[in-house]
């Protein structure tokens, strides 16, 4: 039965590697931060993405890794990490082609197909997948079909996809964690009655009777959060039961299907306009080795600003019909 404990081991051991790599280039800083957050997952304790602590680390230990992490990201500096040289890149693309998209194409169709079957798959008697949230499991599985179908496509030695792996994930440093981190803010923020409190504020400053005044806070909230948390599924939780649902859903009505997805749209413009959200931003300037590493950011604006005053607007027409 697969858990996604079995897939946290996995990365632990791809996490152990690049640390070792390090270790051997004289870069102890990356060697332990990336050591650390192996140890987290290999512990079943992946922290940084809110699960539950203690089950075989100790909450406290957690905790002080995570602190030990901020201190040797300050540590940790971009270098270039050599890579094959142009002309031997250029050849192979050539040589092959469109199979390139194979293993990209086939992470989100295994995860689709898993999601949608996975539940009915079984060896035996015994289910092939733990019974409870299966998407992960299901990402983490794909993930690990499409390394294998690059190492196939490319006839590459298997060490090489960890290598390639390692060089990408060192070229993104620190900011490779910022996903995880901020991915568990909004749920942190409504547990915590974050969203009760951007409820009391917004009535106490906007007319809570005007629909239109209510959604442009859920609206430029949801932007205004994203960009502060660098994830729009964070400001999610915390704009819906602070605005969407006491205000738009239960006083005007909203339908909140339309409320749901277009407030999503709308609070990932937000992604486009922040440094927070590292992965779509901080990370190919990285890659691409910018001088600045907000150009991203300033291309996006200008696409930015205009789909959030879009989708804005088809909030009003479409979530009171």
């Amino acid at each position: 039965m697969l858990r996604i404990e079995h897939f946290y081991w996995v990365l632990a051991a791809f996490l152990l590697y690049t640390g070792w790599r390090n270790v051997r280039e004289r870069r102890f800083a990356h060697a332990a931060f990336w050591g650390l957050i192996a140890l987290l997952f290999a512990c079943g304790e992946p922290v940084l993405l809110a699960s539950k602590a203690g089950d075989k680390l100790p909450a406290q230990l957690a905790g002080v890794a995570v602190i030990a992490l901020a201190l040797l990201a300050t540590r940790m500096r971009r270098e270039h990490i050599a890579e094959a040289p142009e002309e031997q890149r250029r050849a192979s693309a050539l040589r092959l082609g469109h199979k390139l998209f194979v293993p990209a194409l086939l992470i989100p169709l295994v995860t689709v197909l898993v999601v949608l079957f996975g539940a009915k798959l079984h060896v035996g008697a015994t289910p092939l997948f733990a019974e409870g949230n299966i998407t992960l499991p299901a990402l983490a599985l794909a993930s690990i079909l499409a390394a294998l179908a690059a190492i196939a496509i490319t006839r590459e030695r298997p060490i090489q996809a960890a290598a390639e792996g390692r060089r990408l994930l060192d070229t993104m440093g620190w900011a490779a964690l910022l996903p995880l981190v901020l991915a568990t803010l909004g749920g942190v923020f409504a547990a915590s009655g974050v969203g009760e409190a951007v409820a009391a504020l917004v009535s106490a400053v906007i007319p809570a009777d005007s629909r239109v005044a209510c959604l442009l806070a859920f609206g430029l909230g949801m932007v205004l959060f994203t960009v502060i948390m660098g994830n729009a599924f964070a400001a999610f939780p915390v704009m819906m039961a602070g605005i969407g649902l006491p205000l738009l859903i239960q006083r005007h009505g909203a339908d909140p299907a339309a409320l749901g997805a277009i407030g999503m749209v709308t609070g990932y413009c937000g992604t486009l306009m922040t440094p927070m959200a590292a992965n779509f931003n901080l990370v190919p300037a990285a890659l691409l080795e910018l001088d600045d590493p907000n150009a991203v950011i300033r291309v996006q604006l200008p696409t930015a600003i205009p789909l959030m005053l879009v989708n804005l607007l088809l909030m009003y027409w479409l979530v009171f019909r």
